[in-house]
């Protein structure tokens, strides 16, 4: 992912609004962001825990995503249950994975309708398909899948994902 400015990234939002952009907490490390390492940009809010983030490029514009946490983050599973996220396919124990929603982009997110996805909770999905991030289980549940096709795959379904925000 190429780097934002703040500028930027408050703009791109497609599903909240111009006001609660301009309010949103940037991540705590936003000025050393690891952009080459991205598929995108995520995190939660660091002062509001149910709302997190999500940026990426679609095509040649920025598309930002606002997101609550459907499940409680960290407590909605036991250390020895695993989840999968719908994006990398990480697996991960007790509350590693959580459900949230996005409100869809223009009228039908006026009327209420929402989309969701079990993601990694910490939105790290391009970080542990390339090896940089590990959850507690290590390596144990390494697919044996190329970092390049794990990275299409995190494309894939985020494109996806992007698509029915927007729809």
């Amino acid at each position: 992912m190429r780097t934002i400015t703040e500028d930027e990234l408050r703009s791109c939002f497609v599903n909240c609004s111009k006001g609660d952009a301009k309010r949103l907490n940037l991540p705590k490390d936003f000025a050393e962001t690891p952009w080459d390492d991205l598929d995108f940009l995520g995190w939660r809010d660091p002062k509001a825990p149910d709302r997190a983030y999500l940026v990426t490029e679609t095509g040649d514009r920025l598309t930002g995503i606002a997101l609550r946490f459907a499940s409680a983050p960290g407590k909605a599973r036991g250390f020895n249950s695993t989840s999968l996220c719908s994006f990398c396919h990480t697996v991960h124990t007790g509350g590693g994975v959580a459900l949230m929603g996005a409100r869809r982009s223009g009228e039908a997110g006026k009327q209420g309708n929402t989309v969701g996805q079990y993601l990694c909770a910490d939105l790290a999905c391009s970080l542990y398909v390339r090896g940089k991030k590990q959850t507690l289980l290590g390596d144990a549940h390494d697919d044996g899948i190329p970092v390049e096709d794990k990275v299409s795959r995190v494309r894939t379904n985020l494109d996806a994902f992007v698509a029915s925000v927007l729809a």
